[in-house]
C-alpha cells in the first residue's frame, strides 16, 4: 500500500470547501454504477442486491440504493457510529446520479461498448471512492458499517469487508442480480485504483 505524502494534498480546516469535492465525487460514483450496470457485465456485491430488490420490487435502482443505504445507517446504532454530511449526502446524491445515468445511458448490444462501459464504469467508481473518502466529510453507511463492526469486534477490516460483501453477493445473486466478469474485475481492481488516486485528492486538516 502507498504511503500517502501530506506535503502533496490540500490543507483546510473548512468543511465548506470541501463540499464541492464531496458532491462531485459522490455524483461520479453514481454515475460509474450506472455505466457499470448499462455494461451488463457484472456489478459489485452491493450493486448485485440493489438491482436483484429493484427488479423484484420496481422500484427505480437509485430508490433501492437510498433506502438500502438508510436501513444500513440504522446497524449504525448498536456499533455506535456517528454519521457526517457526507453520510447523508452519500444516499441521496449516489441515489439521484444512478438514475440519471441509467436514464441517459441505453444498454449497448456491441461487446466491445459494454466492456468500454464497464471499464469507465471501474475507473470512475475507484476514483469516485478515493475522492468522497479523501474529503473526510463522513464515511458512507455502507463502509461506516464496515469500519464500525470491525473496531467493535477487533476483526480485520478486511475479513469484516469480505465477510459482508459475500454475504450482500449471495444474497443479491440468489435474488436476481447480475454476477459476471465485472463482479471480478471490480474486486481485484478498486482497491488498488482507489489507493492510486487518494494521494491526489485527500484534504490534510490543519494544525
Amino acid at each position: 500500500m502507498a504511503v500517502l505524502d501530506l506535503h502533496t494534498v490540500p490543507v483546510t480546516t473548512s468543511p465548506v470547501r470541501r463540499l464541492p469535492q464531496l458532491l462531485g465525487g459522490l455524483t461520479l460514483y453514481g454515475v460509474s454504477m450506472g455505466l457499470m450496470i448499462r455494461s451488463g457485465l457484472g456489478l459489485d456485491p452491493w450493486d448485485v442486491l440493489h438491482q436483484a430488490l429493484s427488479l423484484r420490487t420496481g422500484l427505480t435502482f437509485g430508490t433501492v440504493t437510498a433506502i438500502v443505504g438508510a436501513l444500513v445507517l440504522l446497524c449504525w446504532i448498536p456499533i455506535r457510529q456517528r454519521p457526517g454530511v457526507g453520510t447523508v449526502a452519500n444516499i441521496v446524491v449516489i441515489a439521484v446520479a444512478v438514475d440519471l445515468t441509467l436514464a441517459l445511458v441505453t444498454a449497448p448490444s456491441a461487446l466491445w461498448v459494454r466492456i468500454v462501459l464497464l471499464v469507465a464504469g471501474v475507473v470512475g467508481n475507484g476514483l469516485a471512492t478515493a475522492t468522497y473518502i479523501g474529503v473526510r466529510l463522513g464515511a458512507g453507511p455502507r463502509d461506516g458499517l464496515m469500519t464500525g463492526f470491525s473496531a467493535r469486534t477487533k476483526l480485520s477490516i478486511r475479513v469484516v469487508r469480505t465477510g459482508i460483501e459475500l454475504t450482500v453477493l449471495a444474497s443479491g445473486w440468489l435474488l436476481g442480480g447480475t454476477v459476471g466478469i465485472g463482479t471480478v474485475v471490480y474486486a481485484l481492481a478498486i482497491g488498488p485504483l482507489t489507493q492510486a488516486f487518494l494521494p491526489h485528492v485527500t484534504w490534510r486538516m490543519k494544525g
